[in-house]
């Protein structure tokens, strides 16, 4: 099937009549299993493509880690500052996917479908025998891991859908999605100030009652970490370095929020999350490239972001409330 050439660069997002800011549906959501049309769980056939700018992919780095998962799923990463042409293969050697073999991601979504339409996105799921893709639905990714992979998670893996919790789950991740995680994108990409405005103003009432929730909790769903602290933190790490600035969040930052700055830091502290956050990439990759409204390609000194380190003492205020 042919339809036509393939095209060279992508459209970063659209915009609505009112000027606000419409997100790219996903258009590979098979799920892993065992019926008809799912994915077979198999270990070693399945490639992530990720990159530590986008939340979406950082999300699921994090869970392959927590959950043990990254020795029976291999990873491929691609450079956080996004081309004309997409996302691109700059960090390998010859600046070439070793397993796929290609320089541009587009590349493994036209294989897949000559007709694709949309933007090559991250973070996506590549059968490595099929050399398709197979799931780029970054909203279920997470769940898949924590379902459909648990026979396959390390021994003392943390329960991060627990199934009494997982409606609980379900209903505040819509929420985190539509009012933090895509808000934040709703605020920086709208072309109207009413759009802009009403974003905002949805971002910062959801921060303010997260920050309530947070002061009589260490995580949101108690004392353990569950798939939604994983959802929120990737905004969090991402909001005082770039979505204050660039996106125009600036009523607040996150340090300044006593609980959801400690609560944030309490979960850096985890290496899971300390290692898929990679600050500098995460600037280079909104602040330079084609995503970028940045036509001089400058890159700010700031923020300091060696205060993530400093002690947090959130695991033991809630420690001591237990005890008592």
């Amino acid at each position: 099937m042919s339809c036509g050439k393939v095209a060279t660069s992508e459209k970063v997002h659209e915009i609505d009549s009112s000027g606000a800011f419409v997100r790219q549906k996903n258009s590979f959501t098979a799920s892993f299993g065992n019926g008809p049309g799912e994915l077979p769980v198999e270990p070693g056939r399945y490639r992530l493509i990720w990159t530590p700018l986008c939340p979406w992919a950082t999300r699921q780095m994090i869970v392959l880690k927590l959950l043990g998962l990254s020795d029976v799923i291999s990873t491929g990463t691609v450079s956080p500052v996004r081309t004309e042409q997409g996302w691109e293969f700059s960090l390998d050697p010859e600046g070439r996917d070793p397993v796929l073999g290609i320089r541009f991601l587009p590349e493994i979504y036209a294989a897949t479908d000559p007709c694709y339409g949309g933007r090559a996105t991250v973070p996506v799921v590549v059968d490595v025998k099929a050399k398709k893709v197979v799931n780029n639905d970054y909203h279920r990714l997470t769940n898949e891991w924590e379902t459909a992979w648990k026979p396959y998670h390390k021994k003392d893996a943390p329960d991060l859908y627990p199934g009494k919790l997982q409606s609980e789950i379900d209903s505040l991740n819509i929420i985190l999605f539509n009012e933090v995680n895509n808000g934040v994108y709703k605020a920086g990409f709208a072309e109207s100030q009413e759009a802009y405005e009403d974003a905002v103003r949805i971002l910062f009432e959801r921060l303010d009652r997260l920050e309530e929730r947070l002061d009589k909790r260490r995580f949101l769903f108690g004392d353990s970490v569950t798939d939604s602290d994983v959802r929120l933190y990737v905004t969090l790490a991402r909001f005082d370095t770039v979505y204050y600035y660039l996106f125009r969040c600036d009523r607040k930052r996150v340090r300044d929020y006593p609980n959801l700055w400690n609560y944030a830091k309490d979960l850096y502290s985890i290496p899971a999350f300390r290692e898929s956050t990679d600050f500098e990439a995460i600037k280079r990759g909104y602040f330079l490239g084609s995503v970028s409204e940045n036509p001089f390609q400058i890159l700010p000194k700031g923020p300091d972001n060696s205060i993530w380190n400093e002690p947090n003492d959130r695991a033991e205020k809630f420690d001591d409330k237990e005890a008592h």
